[in-house]
């Protein structure tokens, strides 16, 4: 062979393993901003958990919270009125009480001296979602921030770097919380 013919295959050779490393380069890339898109779509579905979860955990702990609060003043009620009924005398029967916390009264007053409630059982579960819910979305904003660092640092290293110039990869900005951010309002704070 000529000397010719050997300069233009290895002429050849380098074109093609420029050719394959902008492929693979251009392929990483695309994988890379790809992976950044579909973490923020995590993050994204996060906010949205957040976004239905507490609201309906919040109505029904409150829910409950009324209605135990509720049923708690009627026995109180009820039982003061026929402890009063029959320290006075009066005859017990006579005096009213609700359907509803008749037999109540007479467990409490037989066997125990308060009921047991499950709100506080519900408080304790609503704060527990809140912080894993937060949590969730921690995890989910910090991979998302990570993928951001892989994909700046790739995009900006020697030769790599001319390669995502000619194709217009960018550098992506990291999470900042935007001004104002303040805590979202889960409730008037104030016990049902």
């Amino acid at each position: 062979m000529k000397t010719s013919s050997m300069v233009w295959i290895g002429v050849g050779v380098v074109a093609l393993l420029v050719i394959m490393w902008g492929i693979g380069g251009y392929n990483r890339f695309v994988g890379l901003d790809q992976g950044i898109n579909g973490a923020w779509s995590e993050v994204n579905n996060q906010y949205t958990r957040q976004a239905e979860l507490i609201p309906n955990l919040v109505s029904t702990v409150a829910s409950a919270a009324r209605v135990e609060t509720s049923f708690v003043e009627k026995v109180t009620a009820s039982r003061t009125r026929w402890l009063e009924a029959d320290a006075t005398g009066k005859d017990v029967a006579g005096v009213q009480m609700n359907a509803d916390v008749v037999a109540l009264v007479r467990a409490i007053s037989t066997s125990e001296n308060y009921p047991t409630l499950q709100a506080n059982k519900q408080y304790t579960q609503l704060m527990d979602e809140l912080a894993g819910t937060a949590n969730r979305i921690t995890v989910a904003r910090g991979e998302w921030i990570k993928l951001i660092k892989t994909y700046n640092t790739a995009i900006k290293r020697f030769p790599a770097n001319i390669l995502a110039g000619i194709f217009g990869f960018e550098g992506k900005d990291y999470y900042e919380a935007p001004a104002g951010t303040t805590t979202p309002s889960l409730g008037t704070g104030v016990l049902p």
